[in-house]
């Protein structure tokens, strides 16, 4: 580790901080409540970020375990300080990346053990004097009684302290620190001038050889301290490099000291092109109020008509959650960090994004993009084949440039795949092909997506070799896969392909076990597994060839084959009545992606459409509150509040790869959702519920584009077409 303090020159490149208008006059964000999420185990954070930011200040309170995933958890009473960079709703915890704490009186940096939770330098805080809004958090930190204020652009943040009066006031810039203590293989910082601070890191964790670099200015100048030591956090233990700046200076009562930060994965040069680019001045409040602009324009997209407060807190903060992550990852000079970990030239009006968190967000969120914000999910879509270009894989769960290789499958073909059949083809197709074409085929030992696709692609499934290998939940993800490409390779006319690829999406009949009813894992010799308990693995304890879960959550995940699935049961009879038992025996996991598609199974069989109804609107009801621990579990980069808002509005994507979906009764007696005329020729779509009295529930009839429909699914093309989606509810 290299660490450098010296006064040099900086030249300095200003620009206009970019700002945008409000479509409407109508504030969505009054009805966004941050919190939400960030209790329970959501691992969601209050802190300030623009739509799709790049940089994320939030209050830490907290600094392992699960419920240290986003820094934040709504439960603690201390504050560790404001990192820049964060995670949102997911169940493994990185980032926490340039750590930066106000402080009054004497500056505490000391270890404090490998079990603490809390930093030497750590302050209280109350709920009470503490708020979050879209693109803005303020606490005040009781230690210290100091007030502190976030708010950011797309690529920098400007914080605003206000301090008591002093003669011992000043900062502790922590680089050493993140979340979840990973290990810092390289540190650089620097002391710039008595304004400016800069540094860069690489740190090994989830993302490993994550590399980070920051640019730091201050309004006051300051004097400061260097802490380069190596410390031990526990006794005897192992020497860790250290790498803190402790600022001082003297402030009167109620002064304010603002600090601008920007943050690149390519160097310090783009880090403090991003602010200077950004944030050219000191204007605080001028940010904050583009801030929020940008998400009202975001949240816009999507009116809704009720006078339940509650329900549009819920609605809009589900949608808030949607557009947190991916994050941008193209600096302001177009430059980026490719997945070769070589700067790259691109554009800033194609840009590239970060925090693919693809097993769970191909369900729903990327489908919740095709529809409402097309436009960005092309330049997804696009990061994602450069990614390609760049790594020679799609992306499974890619974080700051980096393939993690979590969770299962296959998930980037769903995604591109659903994308291009719904209309929006301005990317290389031919090189997602390519791409996709490439995992799907190639043996196991040269396949970074499907290392077991020998037994895949030989015995049409992938046999239980080691206890918890989650061979079922692997065969399942490749199944959808290629269902997907083998409607992707039949629109294109690669008719052999088709074949091929939706013959193997019919494989997860082999799981299927007539003893128990359900998927069972099979041996390499071909018998099935046993003993065997369809409830092992409840509570996301192990279980034999289940991820997370246990087979009750994974049976009836064969999306595009629900009507094979319902004859190997028996039939519709036993079809219906094992799915209902699994919602009245608790065995639906809400929290679970596998099984968040089960209620719209139903609606495939005529007359019992009503069941879907039914559940969607009891789950809805039971899981999603206004509450702290309003989302149940991790929200997965957006993944559980995607679910809700296509419950609310009446409809669901439940097969992706597929452009059709389920319809199910809407919370709303209108919502209307402003289409980007780039790609549909409609400029709305309107959805109108009729409700024969207020608590009707169950759909009586349907008409889009004010013709009737006798079915309970709908194409995409029909629906963006439609303009007016029409229900009768009784």
């Amino acid at each position: 580790m290299r660490l450098i303090s010296a006064l040099i020159g900086c030249s300095l490149l200003l620009g206009m901080a970019a700002c945008t208008q409000t479509s409407t006059s109508q504030d969505y964000t009054d009805f966004v409540n941050p919190f939400i999420g960030t209790g329970g185990h959501g691992h969601t954070y209050p802190g300030a970020v623009v739509p799709n930011g790049m940089i994320q200040p939030s209050p830490d309170t907290r600094i392992y375990q699960w419920d240290a995933c986003s820094g934040y958890y709504y439960y603690d009473s201390t504050i560790n300080g404001f990192s820049h960079t964060h995670l949102s709703g997911t169940g493994c915890g990185d980032y926490g990346d340039v750590l930066l704490m106000p402080t009054v009186g004497k500056q505490d940096y000391q270890a404090m053990g490998s079990k603490s939770q809390q930093m030497a330098y750590a302050s209280a805080f109350s709920h009470q004097n503490e708020m979050a809004q879209p693109g803005y958090y303020s606490v005040v930190l009781d230690r210290y009684n100091v007030k502190a204020e976030l708010t950011a652009t797309k690529r920098a943040a400007i914080h605003r302290y206000t301090f008591p009066q002093s003669d011992e006031s000043g900062f502790i810039l922590d680089l050493d620190y993140s979340l979840q203590r990973q290990k810092n293989e390289e540190m650089e910082l620097e002391v710039i001038s008595d304004t400016e601070i800069c540094g860069r890191k690489k740190t090994v964790y989830w993302a490993f050889d994550q590399y980070i670099n920051f640019y730091a200015k201050f309004s006051k100048p300051f004097t400061y301290t260097m802490v380069t030591d190596s410390m031990v956090l526990d006794e005897g233990g192992p020497l860790l490099p250290t790498a803190k700046v402790l600022l001082h200076f003297n402030t009167k009562a109620g002064e304010e000291v603002y600090v601008k930060v920007g943050i690149s994965a390519v160097d310090i040069d783009g880090a403090r092109k991003n602010v200077e680019a950004e944030i050219p001045e000191w204007d605080f409040n001028g940010v904050r109020k583009a801030a929020r602009a940008s998400w009202n324009d975001y949240l816009a997209k999507i009116d809704i008509d009720t006078d339940d407060k509650d329900q549009k807190t819920m609605f809009y903060t589900a949608l808030y959650h949607t557009g947190v992550q991916p994050n941008l990852f193209t600096d302001v000079d177009g430059r980026y960090l490719g997945m070769d970990l070589k700067a790259h030239q691109g554009s800033v009006n194609e840009p590239m994004y970060t925090i693919f968190s693809l097993w769970d967000t191909y369900r729903n969120v990327h489908q919740l993009l095709t529809l409402v914000y097309p436009e960005r999910q092309i330049d997804m879509v696009r990061t994602m084949l450069d990614m390609y270009r760049e790594h020679g894989w799609l992306p499974k769960w890619e974080l700051y440039g980096r393939e993690t290789l979590t969770m299962e499958g296959d998930p980037s073909i769903p995604v591109i795949v659903d994308t291009w059949m719904k209309g929006l083809r301005d990317f290389d197709i031919n090189l997602a092909y390519e791409a996709m074409y490439k995992s799907a085929t190639l043996p196991g030992a040269e396949n970074l997506m499907r290392p077991d696709n020998d037994d895949y692609m030989s015995k049409g499934y992938v046999p239980l070799r080691e206890q918890y290998d989650n061979s079922v939940s692997h065969a399942l993800e490749y199944y959808i896969a290629d269902f997907a490409l083998s409607r992707l390779a039949g629109a294109l006319g690669k008719k052999e392909d088709a074949k091929l690829f939706y013959n193997r999406s019919l494989g997860y009949k082999h799981y299927y076990s007539k003893e128990f009813g359900t998927l069972r894992p099979i041996l390499p010799d071909g018998t099935f597994y046993s003993p065997f308990n369809p409830k092992e693995g409840e509570n996301f304890e192990p279980s034999p060839g289940f991820h997370e879960g246990n087979s009750w959550n994974y049976t009836f995940y064969v999306p595009h084959d629900v009507y094979g699935l319902a004859r190997l049961m028996g039939g519709k009879k036993s079809f219906i009545n094992k799915l209902q038992m699994i919602f009245d025996e608790g065995l639906y996991d809400p929290a679970n992606e596998p099984d968040i598609a089960y209620p719209y199974l139903f609606s495939y069989f005529k007359g019992e459409e009503w069941r879907t109804q039914k559940e969607t609107q009891r789950l809805l009801a039971k899981y999603f509150t206004t509450q702290p621990d309003g989302i149940p579990g991790n929200d997965d980069t957006g993944t559980m509040s995607a679910w809700a808002i296509f419950n609310m509005i009446g409809f669901y994507p439940d097969c992706p790869g597929l452009p059709e979906y389920t319809l199910t009764t809407p919370v709303f007696d209108k919502v209307t959702i402003r289409l980007d005329p780039k790609w549909y020729k409609e400029r709305e779509l309107v959805i109108e519920s009729t409700r024969q009295k207020p608590d009707a529930l169950y759909i009586h009839n349907v008409k889009i584009g004010g013709k009737k429909i006798n079915r309970f699914r709908i194409t995409h093309e029909e629906l963006v077409h439609g303009g007016l989606l029409e229900f009768s509810i009784r």
